[in-house]
């Protein structure tokens, strides 16, 4: 009953407008930017990566790396290993071009997002910076009364976007997976999770931030390095496997289903709400990380914010869906009878190339991405209840059923999961979606008073 009214629910929020808004508004500020995230993906990977020391006195609280890390965190986990799985599982190779599409235009929308978020960020009574949609739709909006109705519906969303894109669907694959590779019933992985999460979370950005900018570069090389292990072997079904992507993408080819204009569809639309699941970008959450970094200026943070969108699914995301179509995994039976799906079909990828390793790389990075993820997202969540109560409170009670959801979604069937997680990120999204094409102009001006 509540899985079938989660489905329609879901088909509704994630219909053709969605989508179209979405992608849109990446086109959109690509366009009004004249393509300058694309001009300077070098520049904004060159700053993340090199000049944290330089900035490391600017007004914030944690460095440009440590910022992009976080919002890493966030964004690489379950929906680099299972979410690609599931989105070609369902909709076909050709989902991950329309993933690609999302990420494209999605440094656009990224870019944006933290621009905005550094020039309205504040201090709150701890001293610590606070930014994100919520700010810049109260601050930002010449109507005040809409700019604020707007800022707490985008904060209330994104609390219980944090249960589900950031904690349940997290803790859901990381149990699963331990369940297959090691056996350990899920409940337990749920309940281990919890507590090492309370560690951490209690310490605030900071801790967080210094957790995940070890945790995400780590687990990054280790899985990338393990996916080109994977292609290298299977180096020449590569091109076959590049064309099949393209071709499925306006031709729908499911693992069940065939091919048909309705395949067609679900190919875009599981291939768009897997990208924006991936990358997050347009949702608003990314530049709640980002306010905290120390930086000079808005727009230079803002392209060091977009890198994440190229390393999480240009990259990985790319490197998953390489590996399952050219093992051939992507339409493999299950010893279920049922054909693999999520985690387990980019376990399936893995081993056949690395035999019994290659599992252990799949299980061993969901496990520290999808930590990483929930760590994040504990503060993204929490900032927003800040935002909507104004109360410290309200803060540790958050904490804490945080904690005990993680539990909860260990053990919550994987398809209500995704359902939930999907309609979470679709009615986050829209207030800042709203935000960004409302201040364009703040965002141009910023991007052209910056001198590199």
């Amino acid at each position: 009953m509540i899985g079938e009214l989660l489905i329609k629910i879901n088909e509704a929020v994630w219909g053709i407008y969605m989508q179209a808004f979405l992608l849109g508004t990446g086109i959109y500020l690509m366009i009004k930017l004249k393509f300058l995230p694309i001009r300077k993906l070098g520049f904004g990977i060159k700053t993340a990566f090199f000049s944290n020391k330089k900035f490391r006195n600017e007004k914030g609280d944690i460095s440009a790396f440590q910022a992009l890390m976080t919002s890493l965190a966030a964004t690489i986990g379950t929906a680099n290993i299972a979410g690609v799985a599931t989105a070609i599982a369902v909709g076909g190779p050709g989902a991950v071009f329309w993933m690609w599409m999302t990420a494209v235009f999605g440094t656009a929308t990224k870019y944006g997002e933290a621009v905005l978020a550094i020039k309205y960020r504040i201090v709150d009574e701890n001293g610590e910076y606070c930014g994100g949609p919520m700010y810049v739709l109260e601050k930002g909006l010449k109507q005040k009364k809409i700019g604020r109705t707007l800022a707490i519906l985008f904060s209330i969303f994104a609390v219980i976007a944090s249960f589900g894109i950031g904690n349940i669907t997290q803790a859901n694959s990381v149990a699963m997976v331990i369940k297959t590779s090691f056996g350990i019933a899920q409940a337990k992985t749920g309940i281990a999770l919890a507590v090492l999460c309370s560690f951490v979370i209690l310490g605030g950005i900071k801790s967080i931030a210094k957790v995940t900018s070890k945790i995400v570069p780590f687990m990054g090389v280790l899985y990338i390095l393990g996916g080109l292990i994977v292609i290298f072997f299977k180096i020449d079904r590569v091109i076959p496997g590049l064309v099949e992507i393209l071709k499925s993408a306006f031709n729908g080819r499911a693992a069940i289903g065939g091919f048909s204009g309705a395949a067609t569809v679900q190919t875009i639309r599981y291939g768009i709400a897997r990208g924006i699941f991936s990358n997050e970008a347009g949702l608003g959450s990314a530049p709640i990380a980002a306010a905290a970094a120390k930086t000079d200026y808005p727009a230079r943070q803002g392209f060091v914010s977009m890198t994440g969108t190229f390393f999480d699914t240009i990259i990985i995301c790319t490197i998953t869906a390489l590996a399952i179509s050219v093992t051939g995994t992507w339409y493999q039976i299950g010893l279920d009878g049922a054909a693999l799906n999520g985690a387990s079909l980019t376990a399936a990828a893995f081993g056949t190339v690395l035999n019994g390793f290659g599992e252990y790389i799949v299980s061993i990075g969901l496990v520290l991405f999808a930590f990483s993820s929930i760590l994040a997202w504990s503060y993204y969540g929490e900032r927003c209840l800040q935002y909507i109560t104004k109360s410290i409170r309200a803060s540790h009670i958050y904490r804490f059923v945080f904690c005990i959801f993680i539990i909860v979604g260990a053990t919550t069937s994987m398809e209500l999961v995704w359902n939930f997680s999907d309609i979470a990120n679709g009615m986050m999204a829209v207030p800042n979606l709203i935000s960004l094409i409302v201040m364009v102009k703040v965002i141009k001006k910023e991007s052209d008073n910056f001198k590199f």
